[in-house]
């Protein structure tokens, strides 16, 4: 589980100037003063409702951006911030109106700021909060869905950043052993019905309280913050055995029958039970090996070695990439002494290439041939240069096919490409391996080949026994295959009316094979569960529905499925590809009028409302936030930050109605003005409005 969310600032370099010519700055501060958090984990499902209440210490204003970095198994269904009397929402618009008003929305240039920043890396929803007044409070309100991973020992892992807890020293932590912060107000309610068996917290916590006769539901609260600089991890423990577990939610009664919303909807997570050890593995695999030209001189000992190392029996291709890419095959052959001798004569014909890197239109290849039936496609992608002009549109590719393949990639120490490089390998639950020098290349990749010929579950399939009168459809399907200590999880509605009220229980029987051995498991699970209206599992399974539909859609039917998805996402705030956000400005009086309106440009654009720069962006920096969730970004543009060089002082009146007119601008005194012009400009090229004053003259 990656972290979520952090308050940071934005620090601008110092020694832009020699000598004659420094600009000084505070270091900005917003403190988190308080939090309040419920959390709702069911099983492998979690419901996250959370307030974050921030205060401005800095004598300055500052202005603040929300930032809340995505991945495949989050959906941010509610977002607004309030500052004062202002509050600013997050809403849903068809994408094309979206855009239209986004032209229209002062301050867009702050989005293009945030993703031209080089220390941020992967996809964010981003807001921008504007300017937040010395000593001014701002609560962050921040609602979504996740699904959780599985621990090797079967838990479901729940985390929380550290970043986002109110922070106490180490000695304070340990004298307060019975205390609870009053600053800090974190619940969490656990539901399964398997049973809930325990928890493990690395922070201090209330005892676990059931709150059902047969242990189904418990509570449990935090006393303090993990010591300095720990997240929050919570592990959650359930009763009896882990392979097959189901979550039935009920429809909203406001929907009507048939749609999603108005449909019970099913999340089956299926963790299949796999021995270490198989007598007969079965079939064993489609290894692809994906050789970046650049590298290829110092990865060619380690591909010949991987070659050679591969089971009989198995698939296998090779492919080379740069400005263009080539593959030794038109589609995987089998893995035979003659094959094996013919690709390994071949491999000298690879020559090195410093071109582009293509790896999008190399990876859209592969995804387009043929799946080997009962073969699990693995790739091995060995990257020395970035891509990043194509990232956005890597990960998309590699989220379709997520439960179709899996990648172990190998990104060498001087690739800019790594946070793509372990987004790509965790997004199919593969493995990154930092390749730090020529030495570890063969034997790191070695080690990623024997996991990839551990045994794996296939032939996976799911079998229902519903009440007369109801019947499935499937939202996201079973993989074809699951590999050793991985889950998956599926979704399905449960349509029509069941002709016997009381039979309230249905089935599911899981089915797969490891090697030679067959495997079958039966759940029963309540279709008459019990519900709080916040609907998680509808709006996990509505983002995989929407995805389906932009995958699934044909030009014949391309409107048609455009305008079901797009009022499905706006149903339920889920953001989907013909979607996109919009968030609007407007006084407390007006908040619930516009909270009982559609997002329609007509209200956005009304004069007690206005807009405000809010998007999804993919951040194009070094620093990966895939795998860290919210930051709140603070940039601080020096709106009065006057310092002078010399014995004289500045004119003290003139400078301060300078400043009053000036808040965009970034202020700077110099002594002289030698030399200012040419580096006045140079700080412009960097993106800063600036105002210099200079004794009795002002440059702009």
């Amino acid at each position: 589980m990656r972290k979520s969310g952090i308050l940071s600032r934005h620090y601008i370099h110092r020694g832009l100037f020699q000598r004659r010519m420094w600009f000084f700055y505070s270091y900005s501060k917003v403190k988190l003063e308080s939090v309040t958090v419920n959390v709702t984990i069911q099983d492998f499902v979690a419901d996250v409702v959370s307030e974050l209440f921030f205060r401005n210490v800095e004598p300055v204003s500052l202005e603040t951006m929300f930032i809340f970095p995505v991945d495949s198994n989050t959906v941010v269904h509610s977002f607004y911030a309030t500052m004062g009397d202002t509050r600013i929402e997050a809403m849903l618009c068809e994408k094309e109106e979206a855009q239209q008003l986004c032209k229209a929305t002062a301050g867009m240039e702050n989005l293009r700021y945030l993703q031209d920043q080089r220390d941020l890396w992967g996809p964010v929803f981003a807001c921008f909060l504007g300017t937040l007044p010395p000593n001014m409070d701002v609560t962050i309100s921040l609602c979504y869905v996740q699904e959780l991973p599985l621990q090797p020992d079967g838990a479901a892992q729940f985390c929380w950043p550290h970043e986002l807890l109110p922070q106490s020293n180490f000695f304070s932590w340990m004298s307060s052993e019975g205390e609870i912060s009053e600053n800090l107000h974190f619940n969490i309610c656990l539901k399964s019905a398997h049973g809930v068996s325990h928890v493990a917290i690395n922070s201090r916590h209330t005892p676990l309280q059931y709150t059902a006769p047969d242990q189904t539901s418990a509570e449990v609260s935090l006393k303090s913050s993990p010591r300095m600089y720990s997240d929050l991890n919570v592990l959650v423990y359930y009763r009896g055995p882990h392979t097959l577990s189901a979550v039935v939610e009920r429809r909203d009664p406001k929907a009507p029958p048939g749609s999603l919303l108005g449909d019970p909807v099913v999340m089956v997570t299926l963790m299949p039970d796999i021995p270490e050890e198989v007598p007969n593995p079965g079939q064993p695999g489609e290894f692809l090996f994906l050789m970046d030209r650049s590298l290829f001189q110092d990865a060619q000992n380690t591909l010949l070695f991987l070659l050679k190392s591969l089971p009989l029996g198995c698939y296998f291709n090779i492919y080379s990439f740069g400005a263009t890419f080539n593959a030794f095959y038109p589609q995987s052959v089998e893995y035979t002494q003659e094959s094996m001798d013919n690709a390994v004569g071949r491999i000298s014909s690879i020559c090195p290439d410093l071109g582009g890197c293509d790896l999008l239109g190399l990876l859209r290849s592969i995804y387009s041939t043929p799946h080997l039936h009962g073969h699990a496609r693995q790739l091995f992608i060995f990257i020395q240069r970035k891509i990043s002009s194509e990232e956005e549109a890597v990960m998309a590719e590699v989220y379709r096919y997520r439960d179709h393949h899996r990648c172990f990639c190998f990104p060498t120490n001087s690739c800019d490409s790594f946070n793509l490089s372990q987004a790509m390998a965790l997004e199919t639950k593969g493995e990154c391996v930092c390749l730090h020098s020529k030495m570890d290349m063969t034997s790191e990749a070695v080690k990623c080949l024997q996991r990839a010929l551990q045994p794996m579950a296939s032939g996976i399939s799911l079998h229902w026994d519903l009440p007369p009168g109801l019947e499935v459809s499937m939202i996201r399907k079973a993989p074809e295959v699951i590999f050793q200590g991985h889950q998956s999880s599926i979704y399905a509605q449960i349509h029509g009316q069941a002709q016997d009220a009381e039979v309230g229980e249905g089935s599911v029987t899981l089915q797969y094979h490891v090697g030679s051995q067959s495997f079958d498991y039966t759940l029963r699970f309540s279709l008459s569960p019990s519900s709080d209206g916040r609907l998680p599992v509808h709006r996990m399974a509505m983002m995989h529905l929407l995805w389906k539909l932009a995958w699934e859609g044909t030009s014949r039917a391309e409107k048609d499925i455009q305008h079901s998805a797009v009022k499905s996402s706006l149903s339920v705030g889920v953001l989907s590809p013909f979607t996109s956000n919009v968030a609007v400005r407007m006084k407390q009086r007006d908040a619930q009028h516009c909270d009982s309106l559609p997002p329609d440009s007509s209200m956005l654009v009304s004069p007690s409302c206005n807009l405000v720069p809010c998007q999804l962006l993919w951040l194009r920096g070094f620093q990966p936030v895939w795998f860290k969730s919210t930051k709140f970004w603070v940039v601080q543009k020096c709106q009065f930050c006057l310092e002078m060089l010399g014995h004289k002082a500045p004119d003290t009146e003139a400078l301060t109605q300078l400043s009053a007119s000036s808040k965009d601008f970034l202020i700077i005194t110099v002594l002289g003005t030698d030399g200012v012009t040419d580096k006045a400009n140079y700080i412009s090229a960097l993106g800063w409005k600036i105002r210099i004053i200079c004794l009795n003259t002002t440059l702009k």
